[in-house]
């Protein structure tokens, strides 16, 4: 399984933004994405970096593999 890199909230938005998802609104310290016709949202703590555990969990809801995210990312 490939490593994933320690992200900033606003980097792991924008590789999100590629893939399709939109930010609705932000609420204290989350950001939150939805998708037309996705069933889940997508909630990414706005803290100095997004935990690799969290960002792993975000990626599955969004129904995506690391690999295809990572290379969303480049």
């Amino acid at each position: 399984m490939p490593v994933l890199p320690l992200l900033r909230p606003r980097e792991a938005v924008g590789v999100f933004e590629r893939l399709g998802w939109r930010v609705a609104r932000q609420r204290g310290s989350h950001i939150v994405l939805t998708r037309p016709g996705a069933p889940a949202t997508l909630s990414i703590p706005d803290h100095a970096q997004v935990a690799r555990g969290t960002l792993r969990v975000l990626i599955a809801k969004a129904g995506l593999t690391i690999e295809e995210f990572l290379a969303a990312a480049r």
